[in-house]
């Protein structure tokens, strides 16, 4: 249900802007990305765990936050993450 230290330094990695950089909200939309794909599979087998699913509206919240703040900070690095993680269809 975790995203584990190991998977989350690799997605830093991928996403982050410069050499330095943990916080840039690409790095947490990615980081947020992946959390909400392991609850939404944790979901889909226990679709009473209402405790959970706060959590993930939770997140979801977060992340949509923060894609808004890079839309309109930046449109090409929007777009160009969503592409990337897929999350618009």
């Amino acid at each position: 249900m975790t995203v584990t230290k190991e998977r989350k330094t690799e997605l830093i990695s991928e996403y982050r802007r410069s050499e330095t950089d943990s916080g840039s909200p690409e790095v947490q939309i990615a980081v947020l990305t992946a959390r909400i794909n392991n609850l939404t599979e944790h979901m889909r087998t226990h679709d009473k765990d209402y405790h959970s699913r706060r959590g993930l509206l939770a997140l979801v919240s977060r992340r949509r936050t923060l894609l808004d703040y890079l839309r309109r900070e930046n449109a090409a690095g929007y777009t160009e993450i969503i592409g990337k993680l897929g999350i618009r269809k």
